[in-house]
């Protein structure tokens, strides 16, 4: 406020909003803890994002790839090879919906990067059947209508694969146990089940 002849008039003034202090004080000490010159990238930090090269086994075809070491081994098989499969659902490993084996073993391939199996064995859905017949899961599923939806199967049936190498799972309570990371929204867990019995010569 300042006097005038006319009286007391308001300067209009531009104070900072809501929005602007939150975000200084985010930022701040941030800021503090970063060391002298860390906003500059270091060589070592420009380098871990260039491009490498990885050889990967996919279903039987060995590819060799240059891709961002950041790649997810998810997305290597649906981005770079267009196996589609493999489907995307929570992208945080709690889903299943992108189980694949590795060497034989179930993994999410959402939390894994590729460059992390070069030279390993990868099976996606794709890779299941062999010669034009069905993998004895996948003709299962069929026979006891263990989807609906199907957009979990291929996680359920590489993770079920998994599961029948692993060889731990003897009754239905275990095989519900260990597979109960892979989530089936549409709710054919009982048919699932039934289907993993078949296959595994326990219906």
């Amino acid at each position: 406020m300042v006097d005038t002849e006319d009286g007391p008039t308001f300067h209009s003034l531009s104070y900072p909003t809501r929005r602007d202090v939150i975000a200084a004080g985010a930022v701040v000490p941030i800021a503090l803890a970063l060391p002298p010159g860390a906003a500059a990238q270091s060589p070592a930090v420009a380098a871990a994002s260039e491009p490498v090269a990885v050889s990967l086994t996919i279903n039987g075809t060995q590819h060799v790839l240059t891709i961002d070491p950041r790649t997810t081994l998810l997305d290597l098989v649906r981005e770079h090879l267009d196996l589609t499969g493999t489907k995307k659902g929570c992208d945080q490993g709690q889903c299943g919906a992108c189980t694949v084996l590795l060497d034989g073993r179930r993994i999410n391939s959402c939390l894994t990067f590729a460059v992390m199996f070069d030279g390993r064995q990868i099976t996606t859905i794709e890779g299941l059947a062999a010669d034009g017949a069905l993998h004895p899961l996948q003709q299962a599923f069929i026979d006891h209508d263990a989807f609906q939806c199907g957009y979990c199967t291929p996680g359920q049936l590489c993770s079920a694969a998994g599961l029948m190498s692993e060889g731990r799972a003897k009754t239905p309570d275990e095989i519900r146990e260990l597979m109960s990371g892979n989530i089936c929204r549409c709710g054919a867990y009982p048919n699932i089940v039934a289907a993993i019995q078949q296959a595994m010569g326990r219906s």
